[in-house]
């Protein structure tokens, strides 16, 4: 019997529902409205719900965007027992026809960063559930997108995660010299159906170990707190900006919180004002202990 775990997103109106296995191995299917989804029979089933504005399927995940009318803790469970029954009932989620290549409409928009060496391009679909970071072309097995961005002789890292891409370039270029070209590679890679990311692949690289359900029941109730304070205060704003801090260790004794700064945050002149009156004064303040310090391993 399969199960769906329900998963919120940095987008308040898209919810996730995760299967254990892949559901879409042939890259990522967006449908807009129910005329599009002769390839899938859930996503035509999900449609006759009133709310539902867009479903998006990719790796072991669908994405469901709602329209206004409803709050997702007022449907998410039906919805979810909706989609169980669907599988469990024989039901098809992708024929497959749906496995082939098809050009899908794609937007990507640019946002500065306050790191100078990085830009965020930032796409109207989902392209990571996994924060992800590749530091050189070796790195990206996991992602063919990250592959080929490190061809451009510019490109020195790559971050992705949820719905956008930051890249940070070697001082040989300018931005206003190579922005362009790198928003329509990016746009026309998406839009030809090609894959991002092989999410499976990522939960087992080396620096996502460290992100993985079984690591956390592991730790001590201290650094389980700083990683949930991680997640739900720090993540979402730094994420705007194009990073992510990442926890890496907790030392009682020193009381000294070690963490790794990616994307936009690394390397950012910024990022020690952000950890020291930032998360260090907020980690001081909800652990009740000021003696706590935060250092990052890649300052």
């Amino acid at each position: 019997m399969e199960s769906v775990t329900i998963k919120n997103t940095q987008n308040a109106a898209i919810l996730k529902f995760e299967f254990s296995d892949f559901i879409a191995r042939s890259g990522n299917i967006e449908f807009k409205n129910i005329d599009e989804t002769a390839n899938s029979p859930l996503a035509k089933q999900l449609f006759y719900l009133p709310f539902v504005k867009t479903v998006y399927i990719s790796g072991n995940f669908i994405a469901i965007e709602k329209y206004s009318i409803v709050e997702w803790e007022d449907v998410q469970e039906e919805v979810a027992k909706q989609i169980e029954e669907f599988v469990n009932n024989g039901g098809k989620i992708i024929t497959e026809e749906a496995g082939a290549k098809k050009k899908v409409p794609s937007t990507i928009y640019v946002e500065t960063t306050p790191n100078p060496a990085v830009l965020k391009f930032v796409s109207n679909k989902l392209l990571s559930k996994t924060p992800a970071e590749f530091k050189n072309i070796d790195e990206t097995a996991a992602s063919p997108l990250a592959k080929e961005l490190f061809k451009f002789p510019f490109v020195k890292e790559v971050f992705i995660d949820e719905n956008y891409i930051s890249v940070t370039k070697y001082a040989v270029n300018e931005w206003d010299e190579v922005t362009a070209e790198i928003r329509s590679f990016i746009r026309e890679y998406i839009e030809n159906g090609n894959t991002v990311i092989d999410e499976s692949l990522i939960e087992k690289m080396p620096q996502n170990e460290k992100q993985q359900e079984a690591y956390f029941d592991s730790l001590d109730v201290t650094s389980q707190r700083i990683i949930n304070i991680l997640e739900e205060y720090v993540k979402p704003a730094v994420a705007g900006d194009g990073g992510n801090i990442a926890f890496d260790s907790y030392d009682e004794k020193e009381k000294r919180v070690k963490v790794i700064l990616q994307g936009a945050c690394s390397g950012c002149p910024s990022s020690t004002f952000t950890l020291k009156s930032g998360i260090e004064n907020m980690l001081k303040d909800m652990l009740n202990d000021h003696e706590i310090k935060v250092e990052a391993l890649n300052a």
